[in-house]
């Protein structure tokens, strides 16, 4: 049977972990999971503006799209 056990803690200097429960007896074997919560003064959402253009083909403007088709329906010719 799996029990899990959820505790926060913080982390010491050297980087070092500590977590200490009643529910785990000694000589087990267990599976430690690390998530780190993110800095509140980070923006955690982006806006979709932000996205605009940032993909690879992309154009970063309408005029930018525009040129682009123009150039290549002068190709057609």
């Amino acid at each position: 049977m799996i029990n899990t056990i959820r505790e926060k803690t913080i982390v010491k200097p050297g980087g070092l972990v500590e977590i200490r429960s009643g529910e785990l007896p000694e000589g087990v074997t267990v599976e430690v999971t690390i998530v780190v919560e993110r800095d509140n003064t980070e923006s955690v959402c982006q806006s979709l503006v932000d996205f605009i253009g940032s993909a690879k083909g992309c154009f970063l403007s309408p005029r930018e799209a525009d040129e682009f088709i123009r150039g290549e329906r002068d190709a057609w010719d």
